[in-house]
């Protein structure tokens, strides 16, 4: 092994990784210190790099004994940007304890946290990523530990993820329709409770859950989060664990704020206050031809509110997941071509599983609240790159595959293997929240913009 080989292996040497992670994102940084008080970020706001995952450390020893000096230094150049801290869970001593020491690291970087808030009850519908809060009274207690944990500290809250784009009246729970509509009117006071208390917070920005570009509709967005409580909030996200570009993002982002303000505006009698339903989406198609996935087409909706807005100013703010959207979502639509020849029906369920651990995306722009875009205060990496969506196979309704036209030797023959079986990766995919080795090296090795010279 050359003198290279042998300063990264010593460099990436199991016992010091971690801290050499750390001290590589370190001297990327400059100790211009956490901004003053304010409920605002800076254009030179710097975002807290927190320890790599375990798994990230577990990949790059392997890569570097398998000589793959490149591939090593890839990985360990993503773990050196800055990411979000997941709290999913545990006690309120628990939960405390890490939003205390997520600080003290913070503190040494001199660096502004960004904490993802993600224990909700009835969590994405009980699907991969399940769990939650027990209740309405353990989320409130639970709410209550993280802000006094928080104190007067800097720091961006992403307020549970999917939890108002997915509401349980989305979820198809088989229940009286009377349960699922206090389960939807339990979600609202939860979400309100915790703005409220989190906003209480001298610098908490607190952002609330818009869902993304290609799910649910500018009126519906904007009118649950109006319920939610959006005008205590500092905004809202969009694209967590998603891979919409970023100027679907941001276009998207900017209606659902315009329709806020249209349905906010007592011009012309009031006629318009609490009308949300009325606004233009990306759906909005007068003559026909707007298509959600190509922007190009969806001039009418700009057109609408250029011509409604009247006196209307919008001013809610907001934020965009960047962490995987490099290279944009997954064109299913290549597997029915050669070599694949999937059927049309396997090709519509792969595009509505989607979202669940595409192959060949990549990580994209970089942390900053740098965005030159009116409203947008920050590209953020909300979803920690590199780890599983969830076990995205037809079982869970997230693939389907046609194994007479298209198979790989080693590729499971029988119908229990193939049921857990991702056939755009050629593996069985690890559970929502493991590192996934290949997607993380994927992601790095595509990312845009490059992660090396």
């Amino acid at each position: 092994m050359h003198n290279t080989a042998k300063a990264l292996d010593r460099a990436f040497d199991r016992r010091t990784l971690r801290t050499s992670v750390t001290a590589a994102a370190l001297l990327m940084i400059s100790f211009a210190g956490v901004h003053g008080q304010s409920k605002t970020l800076p254009a030179n706001t710097r975002f807290f790099v927190p320890q790599p995952p375990s798994g990230s450390v577990q990949q790059v020893e392997s890569l570097l004994k398998q000589d793959q000096l490149k591939n090593a230094l890839l990985i360990t150049a993503m773990e050196t940007v800055p990411q979000a801290v997941w709290l999913t869970s545990g006690t309120p001593a628990e939960v405390s304890a890490t939003v205390t020491s997520t600080f003290r690291e913070a503190t040494f970087e001199r660096a502004v946290p960004v904490l993802v808030l993600y224990n909700i009850p009835g969590r994405d519908c009980g699907s991969y990523s399940a769990g939650g809060a027990e209740d309405t009274a353990d989320y409130e207690t639970w709410i209550d530990a993280i802000a006094a944990a928080i104190g007067n500290q800097k720091v961006v809250i992403i307020l549970e993820p999917d939890a108002l784009a997915d509401l349980p009246s989305d979820c198809g729970y088989d229940q009286p329709a009377a349960t699922v509509a206090q389960l939807t009117t339990d979600r609202f006071t939860q979400i309100n409770y915790a703005v409220t208390t989190l906003e209480a917070g001298a610098q908490t920005l607190v952002y609330m859950d818009a869902g993304n570009s290609h799910w649910q509709a500018v009126p519906i967005m904007a009118q649950r989060l109006v319920q939610a409580g959006i005008q205590q909030a500092q905004g809202f996200f969009t694209n967590v664990s998603n891979f919409n570009l970023s100027n679907y993002e941001t276009t998207y982002d900017t209606w659902v704020s315009d329709c806020i303000a249209f349905g906010m505006d007592p011009e012309q009698g009031g006629w318009r206050l609490g009308n949300y339903s009325y606004c233009a989406s990306q759906y909005y198609s007068p003559l026909g031809t707007v298509n959600p996935d190509d922007i190009t087409t969806w001039i009418y909706t700009d057109e609408w509110y250029q011509q409604n807005m009247g006196t209307a100013v919008p001013t809610t703010r907001f934020v965009v997941d960047t962490s995987r959207n490099g290279q944009g979502p997954l064109d299913a639509s290549i597997y029915a071509n050669a070599p694949y020849n999937q059927p049309a029906s396997v090709v519509q369920t792969l595009t509505n599983g989607s979202w669940c651990n595409p192959p060949a995306r990549g990580l994209g722009t970089h942390p900053t609240a740098n965005t030159g875009v009116p409203l947008l205060d920050a590209y953020l990496w909300v979803k920690t790159p590199g780890q599983s969506d969830g076990t995205c196979d037809a079982a869970g309704g997230a693939r389907a595959w046609d194994y007479v036209d298209y198979t790989q030797p080693g590729w499971p023959t029988d119908a229990a293997g193939q049921a857990v079986f991702d056939p755009l990766w050629g593996l069985d995919d690890p559970i929502a929240g493991a590192w996934f080795p290949q997607q993380a090296l994927d992601l790095a090795q595509r990312s845009n913009p490059a992660l090396l010279p």
